[in-house]
C-alpha cells in the first residue's frame, strides 16, 4: 500500500522539538505540572505529575496534531487528511485540521471507546468505524487515502507529530532540571521519543523510561529485540492500545531510552485510583501508566525525583465507575 503519508520520512531532532514550543506558544499554554505529598508518602519517591489532562482534547497528542497542520502547506490542508486511532491522536489530529480550517477523517476500530468517537465527530471530522483493532482500521485508512486522494497520516511514523509532543518534556525538564527520571506512557512510542530527544540535551543524566501494557508489549518488544515486530494486543487501555512497532519512533528511542517496563492493565486501574485519590486527578489508563510502573518497581524509584506524565483524562464510563471499587 502506498497511499500519500504526510511527512513521515526525516527523523525529529532538539531543533524541530524547540521549534515547535515556538509556535504553539500561540495555541496552547503550558499545562501545569505538581507534587502531591500523598502521592510522595504512597510512592516513597518524590513525583511531580504532569498534567496533560488539561489540554483542550484532554490529552497530550494535541500538541503534535497542530505541529503537523502548521507545518503543511496551504495545498497539502485542501487535500484533507486521513488518520488511523483508538481516540486522542484521533481527537489531536481532528482538532488540528479544524485551526487549520481542513477536512479530516478517522478509521477507528469498531469496537472504539463510544466517548472519544462522539469527540472526534464533535471536532468536525468523518468517522470510519472499521476492524477489529488498530490494524484493521490502518488498513482500511490506507485504501481511504489512496482512493480520496488525502494525506495519510501515520500516528506514529510522523516526524512532526514526535516535535510537537515532544514540547511537553521541554516544560518538564525547565522546570525541573534534576529529575532523575521521567516515566512516559507508550502507545505508538511518540512522546518517548520527544523525551529521548530532550533529555540528551537539557538533562543527559536524567533517565526515560517508558511504560507499557504487558497486554499490548509491540512497542517494548520492538525496543528489546532492536527491530519492530507484532504482538497480540488485548490491552482495555485505549491509549496503549497498538499491536506493532513503529519505525521513526523505535528509532529515536534506541538513540536514548534507558529502560522500558510493563504493567499489567490491573496494576494501571489501581494506579488510576492512586492518581483520584491522592493526586485529585482524572486520568485515563494511558495517563496512569508511568505512576504504575512506580507503584510496581518501588525500590527503583524509591528516594527520586522523578516525573510521571499523565498523558490524558478522557477515562471512559466504565473507567470512571471503577474507581471506587477496589481491587478491580
Amino acid at each position: 500500500m502506498n497511499a500519500d503519508l504526510a511527512r513521515p520520512a526525516a527523523d525529529p531532532t532538539f531543533a524541530d522539538v524547540v521549534a515547535a514550543r515556538e509556535f504553539l506558544a500561540e495555541h496552547l499554554p503550558p499545562t501545569p505540572m505538581w507534587s502531591y505529598p500523598a502521592l510522595d508518602a504512597a510512592t516513597g519517591a518524590q513525583v511531580y505529575v504532569k498534567h496533560e489532562n488539561v489540554q483542550p482534547v484532554g490529552a497530550f497528542k494535541v500538541r503534535g496534531g497542530l505541529t503537523l497542520l502548521a507545518g503543511l502547506s496551504p495545498a497539502e490542508r485542501a487535500r484533507g487528511l486521513v488518520t488511523y486511532s483508538t481516540g486522542n491522536h484521533a481527537q489531536s489530529i481532528a482538532y488540528a485540521c479544524a485551526a487549520f480550517d481542513a477536512s479530516c477523517t478517522v478509521v477507528m476500530p469498531a469496537g472504539a471507546n463510544p466517548a472519544k468517537v462522539r469527540a472526534v465527530r464533535a471536532l468536525g471530522a468523518e468517522v470510519l468505524l472499521h476492524g477489529a483493532d488498530m490494524a484493521g482500521a490502518q488498513a482500511r485508512a490506507e485504501v481511504y487515502a489512496l482512493t480520496e486522494g488525502r494525506l495519510l497520516v501515520s500516528p506514529g511514523d510522523t516526524a512532526a507529530l514526535v516535535a510537537g509532543v515532544g514540547t511537553a518534556y521541554l516544560e518538564i525538564l525547565t522546570a525541573e532540571p534534576d529529575l532523575d527520571a521521567v516515566l512516559v506512557p507508550v502507545g505508538s512510542g511518540t512522546g518517548a521519543a520527544g523525551a529521548v530527544l530532550v533529555a540528551a540535551e537539557l538533562a543527559p543524566g536524567c533517565r526515560v523510561i517508558g511504560v507499557q501494557s504487558s497486554a499490548a508489549p509491540a512497542a517494548h518488544d520492538s525496543w528489546r529485540a532492536g527491530a519492530c515486530v507484532t504482538r497480540a494486543n488485548v490491552t482495555t487501555v485505549d491509549g496503549l492500545a497498538t499491536g506493532r512497532g513503529f519505525e521513526l519512533p523505535q528509532r529515536v528511542l534506541r538513540s536514548g531510552l534507558a529502560d522500558f517496563l510493563l504493567v499489567s492493565d490491573a496494576d494501571i486501574a489501581h494506579a488510576q485510583r492512586l492518581l483520584a485519590t491522592h493526586a485529585h486527578t482524572l486520568a485515563e489508563g494511558a495517563g496512569a501508566a508511568a505512576l504504575a510502573a512506580v507503584l510496581v518497581h518501588p525500590t527503583e524509584f524509591a528516594g527520586r525525583r522523578i516525573a510521571v506524565v499523565c498523558s490524558g483524562g478522557n477515562a471512559s464510563a466504565a473507567e470512571i465507575a471503577a474507581l471506587g471499587r477496589e481491587g478491580d
